[in-house]
């Protein structure tokens, strides 16, 4: 029986994406090889690549508007070290909203000096700050969209005089943004559009190539630029199944389709936790993530019960994370309606029960 996947990561992904990609490890393209083995240098793959770079931009709506992608490795923690390596001349602005933004921190303070513009860390991240100001003169304004361990999420962006860079891995392509506002976007693909593996860039080109310091080859992205995204071997498979869950977000409609069934996922979810009394949520009503519920039980003596009835019913990947605890539901874009229709009849069956 498949089971309903609420992992925060590595992903769900659509059926029809599992399906063909697993295809493409027997053959792909009727080649007579594996995915895993074509040469990355081949027009098959090429072909891949181009197509994975192109769909990004029409998804995203930057086409003709300076940005180039790339698929790059070492995750978003990588990431944490190349936007300050590539940006970070002498200092950038931080918001401290979750453990993956505090990482991005530690990492930046070592390339120039870092200003917490705001944080949340004194409630345990529950909420997004508000209210703050943002310094002048900064080298760049870093966000994280999404937090995946605390179930928040932006819901407005600041509007700044430097490059606005955002760590989107947990709701890439989920909602629909101005996605202009931003000069540098990245997102590990094992959230909400791949395999663990690769690593989406999205970077506006001409904020580039503006430091003193050299940078390694590997983790330039004017290098990874100049070569298509294949300076050394990509994770072909990673990539090419991000393409096809691209190509499958892009048949439903889009952003703007796919926006509107997140919504309805989130809606039938809170609405149980509100609503039942043995449950809570843990994130700021105002500030709660479409893609990341994070609630409670009221009562802990009812967790060993609780924690049966939804095994039983075929629900994986509920536990919330240690630095929260109790639970969280990752309804990522290919999660089903019907998936988050289960778990909300196990969690009334609870209270009828309790």
């Amino acid at each position: 029986m498949k089971k309903h996947n609420f992992s925060a990561g590595p992903c769900i992904l659509p059926q029809d994406v599992f399906k063909e990609a697993s295809q493409s490890i027997l053959d792909f393209n009727d080649s007579g090889l594996s995915i895993l083995e074509i040469s990355h240098r081949s027009k098959d793959f090429v072909d891949v690549m181009d197509e994975a770079r192109s769909l990004v931009l029409e998804l995203l709506n930057l086409e003709g508007k300076g940005y180039k992608v790339l698929y790059l490795q070492g995750g978003a923690s990588m990431q944490f070290l190349m936007t300050a390596y590539n940006l970070l001349e002498n200092k950038a602005g931080y918001f401290n909203t979750g453990t993956w933004s505090a990482k991005a921190i530690k990492e930046a303070s070592a390339f120039g000096e870092v200003i917490e513009v705001a944080s949340s860390k004194d409630a345990n991240y529950n909420y997004i700050p508000k209210g703050y100001k943002i310094p002048k003169g900064l080298d760049y304004l870093h966000c994280t969209s999404n937090n995946t361990i605390f179930g928040t999420q932006m819901k407005e962006f600041p509007k700044v005089d430097s490059p606005l860079i955002c760590d989107m891995s947990s709701d890439i392509f989920s909602r629909q943004l101005d996605f202009s506002k931003f000069d540098l976007i990245y997102a590990g693909a094992q959230k909400n559009m791949g395999p663990a593996g690769t690593t989406l860039v999205v970077v506006k080109e001409d904020i580039l190539g503006k430091v003193s310091r050299q940078i390694p080859s590997m983790l330039d992205y004017q290098v990874h630029i100049s070569k298509s995204s294949m300076f050394n071997t990509p994770p072909a498979f990673a990539v090419y199944t991000s393409m096809l869950t691209l190509r499958w977000l892009k048949k439903l409609g889009g952003i703007s389709a796919i926006e509107k069934l997140n919504e309805k996922k989130a809606t039938l979810l809170y609405s149980e936790i509100d609503l039942n009394p043995l449950f809570k949520g843990f994130a700021a009503t105002e500030d709660r993530s479409h893609m990341n519920a994070t609630f409670s039980l009221v009562n802990e003596d009812l967790k060993e019960t609780f924690d049966a009835m939804w095994q039983e019913h075929g629900i994986n990947g509920l536990n919330g994370h240690r630095s929260v605890g109790g639970y969280r539901a990752s309804m990522y874009n290919a999660m089903t309606i019907e998936g988050i229709a289960v778990l909300v009849d196990v969690m009334s069956d609870l209270e009828r029960k309790a």
